[in-house]
């Protein structure tokens, strides 16, 4: 059966039950602890808008424009599956919202994953009853406005329509999703920076050799050494130095393929995961129209989704907290034999002291954050709902520590552009390298003296989130 037919037939069953007078939770009931309480048939839509109203509760900041998008069509997705019972029109109205780039304004927190995320979806069901505030071309308008836009007009939800528009796990799915997909890309560039610095330090490939991955064959550091191995392919510096007196390096450049490669083996899971989230059914209860039944359970429970947000978070946080360790081999000249804290004059000036800083800043706050929410449960509900996942302050959490540590890896990406540059000589390093450094060559003036570091931080930040980076990479390739 069609998408269509699916949701029809599950909408037909739910109003059988509305007209038998059969009393069935989140049809005709109250809700949580007042379950027990039975709706009159013409108190059914002042039930459900007064779900609406009084669940949308979240505070603080709002959610950036790229979740609530991910959110709206992920709620369009598992409502249009045909277990939840709701009229096809409540589904066309979330996906004209979509089309409309008409935001529903939801605030961050407020959900503690289990029944659903309550709070932030009934921000976002406001708009489509005309009530809340969305952002309509940039500007926060009111819900009957942002529905005026789209040349709609306010739904007035009917039996089990509230519940199935907030009972659902869409918005930890959506943080935690576009984290991860952030967080892929991350990688990459942690791949990238590994290679940049081991050419300013004149360090060894020979870690990266695909025989040593042979022997302990985790696809995560089979492809980390193998990426590395690309961005170094064809480098002067390398053979350079073949034969020098550092017989190893330190363990920030050595062990990449096993730290970067858990990294990457962790994601894949994680990705796994929100594989089969984005197509699940999380309402509750859930409708089964060929068979008759109406199913009180917990797919709307987030532990599936909290655990490995938590297992993602601690994995980036890995990224960034070896990423600081090879800033400290270049800017330390004890380590690096370059000048210290990798400019000339040292001493009048400080170059790349306070820039290491705040690395360590960052690396320290993300080990805080990569202490698991989904260890976390408190009663909600007057004991009721008496276990709860915390999945959306895992995702919370998660989309934190992919930001600093894409800030963490800037550095070490600016560190090792300087390094190159002090590091002088006329070898060329590896062709992935070289691409990436022509690309800062054009944004970032060599550090001959004391300037304002943010500048340059903020720089290299930009080129890295564009994209610019890794096409040049890419590119050069090819």
């Amino acid at each position: 059966a069609s998408a269509a037919e699916r949701v029809a037939r599950a909408r037909s069953f739910v109003e059988d039950i509305v007209n038998r007078g059969q009393v069935v939770y989140g049809i005709n009931t109250g809700f949580g602890k007042l379950a027990n309480t039975k709706i009159d048939p013409d108190r059914l839509q002042e039930l459900q808008r007064n779900l609406i109203l009084s669940h949308a509760s979240g505070v603080g900041d709002p959610l950036p424009p790229d979740v609530v998008r991910l959110a709206l069509l992920l709620r369009a997705n598992a409502l249009a599956r045909g277990h939840s019972g709701v009229r096809p029109v409540v589904i066309e109205t979330l996906l004209q919202l979509l089309s409309h780039d008409v935001l529903p304004v939801i605030p961050a927190k407020g959900s503690v994953g289990a029944s659903g995320d309550l709070a932030p979806l009934a921000h976002l069901a406001l708009v489509l009853i005309g009530e809340g505030e969305a952002t309509v071309d940039g500007k926060v308008v009111s819900g009957i406005d942002a529905l005026a836009h789209c040349g709609l007009v306010p739904l007035v939800l009917e039996a089990k329509e509230g519940l199935a528009l907030i009972n659902g796990t869409q918005i930890s799915c959506a943080i935690g999703a576009a984290a991860w997909i952030r967080s892929r890309r991350l990688v990459q560039l942690a791949d990238l920076c590994c290679a940049c610095t081991l050419e300013a330090l004149r360090g060894s490939a020979r870690p990266f050799d695909e025989r040593v991955g042979a022997l302990r064959p985790h696809p995560g550091h089979l492809e980390t050494a193998a990426r590395v191995r690309g961005y170094l392919a064809e480098s002067e510096i390398l053979v350079s130095h073949a034969d020098c007196d550092r017989v190893q390096d330190q363990y920030s450049l050595r062990c990449v393929p096993q730290v970067h490669g858990a990294v990457r083996d962790a994601l894949r899971h994680v990705g796994d995961v929100l594989a089969r989230e984005i197509v699940s059914v999380t309402d509750n209860p859930l409708v089964f129209p060929d068979s008759g039944d109406v199913i009180s359970a917990g797919n709307f429970h987030a532990e599936p989704l909290a655990i490995p947000f938590d297992y993602a978070t601690m994995a980036i946080s890995e990224l960034a907290s070896i990423s600081e360790r090879r800033i400290e081999n270049m800017v330390n000249p004890d380590l690096s034999r370059l000048p210290p804290f990798l400019v000339n004059d040292s001493g009048l000036n400080s170059g790349f002291m306070i820039a290491q800083v705040t690395a360590a800043a960052l690396v320290s706050e993300n080990k805080v954050l990569s202490h698991p929410a989904s260890v976390d449960s408190i009663p909600t509900s007057a004991n009721k709902e008496d276990h709860v996942s915390m999945a959306p302050i895992a995702a919370r959490k998660f989309a934190e520590v992919v930001n600093n540590t894409t800030w963490v890896l800037a550095i070490e990406l600016l560190a090792a552009h300087q390094a190159m540059l002090v590091g002088g000589g006329d070898l060329l390093p590896g062709i992935g390298v070289r691409a990436a450094m022509q690309v800062l060559d054009t944004h970032i003036p060599p550090w001959n003296q004391d300037r304002i570091m943010k500048h340059d931080i903020d720089a290299v930040r930009r080129v890295m989130d564009s994209g610019e980076l890794i096409r040049a990479v890419r590119a050069a390739r090819s």
